[in-house]
């Protein structure tokens, strides 16, 4: 348990961003079940239209600074790269 007053403060400030965060990462994780959810059923038309939604919660969460910029660029990545393949182009 912290004993200085600052350590004190600092522990009630912990535990209000770690809620924060928490929540923060519940709506981001909720958004690309969502998008993983439309790509298991193969349902391009509509997962395509999910992944802005999905984009937006990533940019917000690492605009807050809850997860880091790589990490929310590579899940990014990966989501436009499996809605993309799910009906590959002829041309490939």
């Amino acid at each position: 348990m912290a004993h200085h007053q600052s350590a004190i403060r600092q522990q009630r400030r912990s535990l209000r961003r770690r809620e924060i965060n928490k929540k923060n990462k519940s709506a981001l994780r909720t958004e690309v079940k969502k998008v993983r959810t439309l790509i298991a059923e193969k349902d391009k038309e509509k997962a395509a239209q999910a992944l802005p939604e999905a984009y937006a919660a990533i940019d917000r969460t690492v605009r807050k600074g809850t997860i880091h910029p790589n990490t929310g660029a590579r899940a990014k990545s990966r989501l436009t790269r499996q809605v993309q393949g799910l009906n590959p182009d002829a041309a490939k």
